[in-house]
Order: C-alpha cells, then structure tokens, then sequence
C-alpha cells in the first residue's frame, strides 16, 4: 500500500504592517487629543466654604404641621402635598431644608404635628414618615384639651 503525503499548504498568517500601521495613528491621535485639554490641577477655583454666624440667626423654634380632617397638611399657612398621596415628598423636602437651617445655625429642628380630632392614623404616619426622610427626630404632638377633657 502506498501511502500519499499531501502537500503541505500556505500557512495562514496575520499582515502585520498594515497592523502596527493603525497603533501608530491611534496613537498619534491619543496623544494630540490629550494635550489639548488643561489638566485639572491647572483650573483655579475656590469651593465654597460654611460662613461661621457672628450673631445667632432669628429661626422659629419649631415647625408646626397642622392635619386639617380632610387630610390637608398645612405648614406656615401653605399646603403641601394632596391627601391621596402614598408619601409626603413635598413636605419632607421643606422639612429637610429646615433641618439643614437648623443645623446650620446650630440650633435643634423641632416639628410639632397638631392634628384634627378625626384625622387617620395612615395620615399621621405619612407626616412621621416625612420627618423621617428629612432627618428630623424631634417629633412632638399637639393635643386640644377640649378633645380629651379637662382630666389632661
């Protein structure tokens, strides 16, 4: 039996001048692209800082939120939120710039939640759960001694 050997065929190969050709443009064009932007430690500039008050800043001592028996939320006279809502975001928001005023002129953020007779519990919580996004934990409560009696 005779064996036939096949002739070995080109090898495969890879054209690497056109290869190495492409490198050198990217990278020519990495290098003329970075130089053209300042560096950052270039840039001058100035943060902001905190200003230390000279004299204390005149802020209320307290915010009171009024539930109406609607569900109404009302703070200083304006009415956040609407009744429906599953979150008080509004109200959380104003109450976490108060806080950061407070924290600001170094005094306590003091919420007081004055609600009606007939308001939910649901409603309650929602206006804790704001004071909770705003990061305020200083939560009292008004009672009317006329809800309550005079045993109060």
């Amino acid at each position: 039996m005779i064996l036939l050997k096949k002739k070995p065929g080109p090898k495969p190969s890879i054209p690497i001048a056109p290869m190495i050709d492409v490198v050198f443009l990217l990278l020519i064009y990495f290098m003329v692209s970075a130089s053209l932007h300042r560096q950052e430690a270039d840039i001058s500039f100035q943060l902001p800082g905190v200003v230390e008050q000279s004299e204390p800043l005149a802020m209320p001592d307290e915010q009171v939120v009024e539930i109406s028996a609607q569900g109404r939320v009302v703070v200083n006279d304006y009415t956040y939120d609407f009744p429906g809502a599953a979150r008080f975001m509004e109200l959380a928001t104003m109450l976490k710039r108060y806080r950061e005023t407070s924290d600001a002129t170094r005094t306590e953020a003091r919420v007081t939640i004055a609600p009606d007779g007939v308001v939910t519990h649901q409603t309650i919580v929602k206006v804790l759960d704001a004071c909770a996004l705003a990061g305020i934990e200083s939560v009292n409560f008004a009672l009317l001694e006329e809800e309550f009696g005079s045993g109060f």
